[in-house]
């Protein structure tokens, strides 16, 4: 945990927050808990879902997420052994669909030639995958705490921001995350060349992705969770524009030369739940050029 010089009742909190992302922020795990949303599945159906995995990379991490609470094992014989949500693992999900749709609206997404009209268009990208990369982001050491300290001050200083974040430290400690931050563009200087730093739009739109880990770790209903003390959200008219940013270590779809399949669907309308176990798998994704066009927002 993460020691910082926050209020003692927000940094509770936020150590709850860490323990929520040290639970789904390991790769994959996004991936097989929304693999599991209808029904619990036979371990050679789950290994199905996510082929890219290996027995030796797919076994630990069930047994990890089992160990976590998160889901349960059930074994009728030595060839029949399934895995299910727990009702912890099932509220979860709410969680996931929070960062899913952070990353469907603020990540950038490849123009892909459609055969049927000719045209490019956004590629279309699995909500678990969305779910990963916005882990990602926001899971490395400190990234958090800095996060959260700018909501709160609205705007600080590299050394104000080290005194809150990491007070035990070095001050120059958190200048990498600063850094990362910056790239990820989910911070930025208050003017070219100040000395303060601020939330960007992307960063401020987090708010409903913390507040609903805050509402799932302290064993609240994270559906529900639409005030928090921090991540008030607050409902700015949306322009249609995304600000970019390129991820430090993004996170791959899968092994060299192993392709996440991509759902290809329309738009959902409101009142349609917004994941579908179908939502995982359709059609094969198109080659991609060397350096394919984007549509605006962050760079996976």
């Amino acid at each position: 945990m993460v020691t910082t010089a926050l209020p003692r009742a927000t940094a509770a909190d936020l150590a709850r927050v860490g323990e929520c992302l040290d639970m789904l922020a390991p790769r994959w795990n996004a991936w097989l808990l929304m693999s599991l949303d209808r029904k619990p599945l036979r371990y050679v159906e789950l290994r199905s879902q996510v082929p890219w995995l290996r027995d030796g990379q797919l076994s630990p991490r069930l047994h990890q997420l089992t160990d976590d609470g998160l889901l349960t094992r059930g074994q009728v014989n030595q060839s029949h052994v399934s895995y299910g949500l727990t009702d912890r693992g099932a509220t979860a999900l709410s969680v996931l669909e929070e960062l899913a749709a952070w990353g469907s609206a603020h990540l950038e997404k490849a123009l892909v030639l459609n055969p049927d009209t000719g045209l490019r268009e956004p590629e279309r990208i699995p909500k678990a995958q969305d779910a990963e990369d916005t882990l990602g982001l926001i899971s490395p050491r400190h990234t958090a705490p800095v996060l959260w300290t700018l909501r709160i001050r609205g705007a600080a200083t590299a050394r104000e921001l080290a005194a809150t974040v990491m007070p035990k430290a070095s001050p120059t400690g958190i200048y990498p995350p600063l850094h990362q931050l910056t790239d990820d563009r989910l911070i930025e200087r208050t003017a070219p060349d100040a000395p303060r730093f601020q939330l960007t739009e992307a960063g401020a739109s987090l708010a409903p992705v913390f507040a609903a880990m805050s509402a799932w770790a302290s064993g609240r209903d994270a559906t529900t969770a639409r005030t928090h003390p921090v991540w008030v959200q607050k409902h700015a008219p949306d322009t249609g524009q995304r600000t970019a940013w390129a991820t430090h270590q993004p996170r791959s779809t899968g092994p060299a030369g192993t392709a996440v399949a991509v759902p290809s669907q329309p738009q959902r309308e409101a009142g349609v739940p917004a994941w579908k176990p179908n939502d995982l798998f359709s059609h094969r994704p198109p080659a991609q050029p060397a350096a394919p066009a984007t549509a605006g927002g962050p760079r996976r």
